[in-house]
C-alpha cells in the first residue's frame, strides 16, 4: 500500500460477537415477550439495570490485577473507578436490591432480559456477547420460593415453543451436597471442590469415569490425566450411592438420600427443603415429568446456597449437516443466599432461574421447532416511473394504516430486477402501479407466497392455486383486503 492509497479496513465483526438478521431477531424476541407474558402473569415486575456495574460490584470477577479484565471488559471512568460491561443479570439484581432495599416491596419480585458481556475466548455456539432472561424472587427464604420459581421457568419454557413434555427441570439442594461430603468423611475445601467437580462429570464420563475422578485420578482419550480427589474406596462409594439415589417418583428418591446423608444435619436440612419444594410444585399443578429431583445436578460450585435446578432439553437435535448433537441443559438457577449480603453484611435470601435466549432459540432451531421459513418482509410497491412515486407512497401509506408491513422500491433498478428485491425480502406480494392502473384505478397485486408454495411443491397445490390468482387486478378501493388476504392465509 502506497502513501496515496487510502486505507481500507477488513470488514469483519470482533470474535465472539454476532450478527444477526431479521429471522434470528424475531425468534428471540418472540421468545422474550411470551416469558415476559408469563413472569409478569405471576406478579414478577420488569427492571432493566444500566450495562455497565463497578467492576468491584460484580463479585465473581473481583480484579487481580491493576487491569480488572479477567473475564469481564472493563474501562476506567473519569474518577479512576473501574467499570465493566455486566456479565450475567445477577450481580446487576444483588447491587439494585442492596442500595434500593428500603423502598422495595419484600419480597422483591422481577425478571430482566438482556445483553451480558463475558471477556472469555470464544468458540461453537460460545459467544462474547448473549442475550439473557431471568426472574428472581429476592427476600424469601421459604422453599416455596424455590418451588415457585421452578413451576413458572417450567411453564415459561412451554410458552417460548417447547410443548410439554419436551424439557424438565432436574432438581437438587446444596446442603444434600454439603451432607453427602460430610457422611462421606469429606473435610478440606479443596477436596470437596474435587469431588463436586468429579459429580458434575456424570452426564460426559458415566458412572466409571466419575469413579476414577474420586479416587485417584483419569487418563482420557488424549493422554491426558486429570488427578482426582483422592477418596477412599468406601467414601467414593456413598459419592457414587448418592448419584444414583434418583427413584421412579420423588417421595422414593426422598427416602433413599435420607438414608444416605440423613445422619448429617445440613444433609437433612437439604431433604426437608426438597421435600417441601416438591409438595409446593405438586399443590401448583406441575407433575414429576415437568420437574423432578435429580441428586447429580451440581451447579455454580462456590455460588448456589440451597436449592439447584437445571432445565434439560428432550428433544432430539441436529446440527445443519443432519448430525445429533447434544444440547443439554438449556437454563438453571437456585438459591443464592450470600450475594446482597456483599453489600449489606446482612443475609439476604434470594433464589431465580435464568436461561440463554439466544442458546433456547438455537436450540428450538435444531429440535425443528422454530416457525417454518424465513423471517416475513413487508409488502413491496413496484416503482415504474419517478412522477407516479405519489400514487406509490400513498398505496404504502393505505397498507400500513391497515397493518400490514409495506415499503415502495426506492433503488434505480427495472421491473425484473424489483421482482427479485421482493423476492429477497420474502414479501407476501408485490404491488403493480403503472400508467394504465392508475388510470383506471385499479392495481395489480402479485401473489409472491403462492409463488414460493408452487416451487416448494406444498401438499394440495394444485387446491391452493385454484383458490389463489398468482396475479389479479382489482379496483384500488379493493387493494388493502385483498393484500390482506394473502397476508393473513400464511401469518
Amino acid at each position: 500500500m502506497t502513501e496515496d492509497t487510502p486505507f481500507r479496513p477488513d470488514a469483519r465483526a470482533p470474535r465472539g460477537f454476532a450478527d444477526k438478521r431479521a429471522a434470528q431477531l424475531r425468534a428471540e424476541r418472540g421468545i422474550v415477550e411470551a416469558v415476559s407474558a408469563v413472569y409478569e402473569r405471576w406478579g414478577f415486575e420488569p427492571l432493566d439495570t444500566g450495562a455497565f456495574e463497578y467492576a468491584d460490584a460484580l463479585g465473581k470477577f473481583l480484579p487481580d490485577s491493576d487491569r480488572p479484565n479477567e473475564g469481564v471488559f472493563a474501562l476506567q471512568d473519569d474518577d479512576e473507578q473501574w467499570m465493566a460491561l455486566r456479565y450475567d443479570l445477577t450481580a446487576p439484581l444483588a447491587r439494585f436490591a442492596a442500595q434500593n432495599w428500603e423502598t422495595l416491596p419484600k419480597p422483591y419480585r422481577r425478571y430482566a432480559f438482556g445483553p451480558v458481556w463475558r471477556n472469555e475466548k470464544p468458540g461453537p455456539g460460545r459467544f462474547r456477547e448473549f442475550i439473557q432472561c431471568d426472574a428472581d424472587t429476592v427476600g424469601s427464604a421459604r422453599p416455596e420460593a424455590d418451588a415457585e420459581i421452578i413451576a413458572m421457568a417450567a411453564e415459561g419454557l412451554e410458552a417460548a415453543g417447547l410443548p410439554r413434555g419436551t424439557s424438565v427441570l432436574k432438581i437438587n439442594n446444596r446442603k444434600l451436597l454439603n451432607g453427602l461430603l460430610t457422611t462421606a468423611g469429606v473435610e478440606s475445601a479443596g477436596q470437596k471442590l474435587a469431588v463436586l467437580r468429579a459429580v458434575d462429570k456424570l452426564d460426559r464420563l458415566g458412572a466409571d469415569g466419575v469413579k476414577l475422578l474420586l479416587g485417584e485420578g483419569r487418563l482420557d482419550e488424549s493422554g491426558a490425566f486429570t488427578k482426582g480427589a483422592g477418596l477412599q474406596a468406601k467414601a467414593a462409594e456413598q459419592v457414587l450411592a448418592f448419584l444414583s439415589a434418583g427413584r421412579a417418583d420423588n417421595a422414593a428418591t426422598l427416602a433413599a438420600l435420607s438414608d444416605i446423608v440423613g445422619g448429617s444435619e445440613e444433609g437433612a436440612q437439604g431433604v426437608e427443603e426438597v421435600a417441601k419444594i416438591a409438595a409446593a410444585l405438586k399443590a401448583l399443578g406441575v407433575g414429576e415429568d415437568r420437574a423432578g429431583i435429580d441428586p447429580s445436578i451440581v451447579r455454580g460450585l462456590e455460588y448456589y446456597t440451597g436449592a439447584v435446578f437445571e432445565a434439560e432439553l428432550l428433544l432430539q437435535t441436529t446440527d445443519e449437516k443432519g448430525q445429533p448433537v447434544r444440547f443439554g441443559s438449556i437454563g438453571g438457577g437456585g438459591r443464592y443466599d450470600d450475594l446482597v449480603a456483599r453489600f449489606t453484611g446482612q443475609a439476604t435470601p434470594a433464589t431465580g432461574f435464568s436461561f440463554g435466549v439466544s442458546r433456547l432459540a438455537a436450540a428450538l432451531k435444531a429440535a425443528g421447532r422454530e416457525e417454518a421459513g424465513a423471517a416475513r418482509g413487508p409488502v413491496v410497491v413496484i416503482a415504474f416511473d419517478q412522477d407516479s412515486m405519489g400514487e406509490y407512497f400513498a398505496v404504502a401509506a393505505e397498507l400500513r394504516g391497515a397493518g400490514i408491513a409495506a415499503e415502495v422500491y426506492l433503488g434505480s433498478s427495472g421491473m425484473k430486477a424489483q421482482m427479485k428485491y421482493a423476492d429477497r425480502r420474502n414479501a407476501p406480494a408485490a404491488i403493480m402501479l403503472g400508467g394504465d392502473e392508475i388510470a383506471a384505478g385499479t392495481a395489480t397485486i402479485k401473489d409472491l407466497d403462492l409463488g414460493r408454495a408452487l416451487a416448494a411443491k406444498i401438499e394440495g397445490h394444485d387446491a391452493y392455486k385454484s383458490e389463489r390468482p398468482g396475479q389479479q387486478t382489482v379496483p384500488r378501493a379493493e387493494l388493502v383486503a385483498r393484500v390482506k388476504a394473502i397476508v393473513d392465509a400464511v401469518s
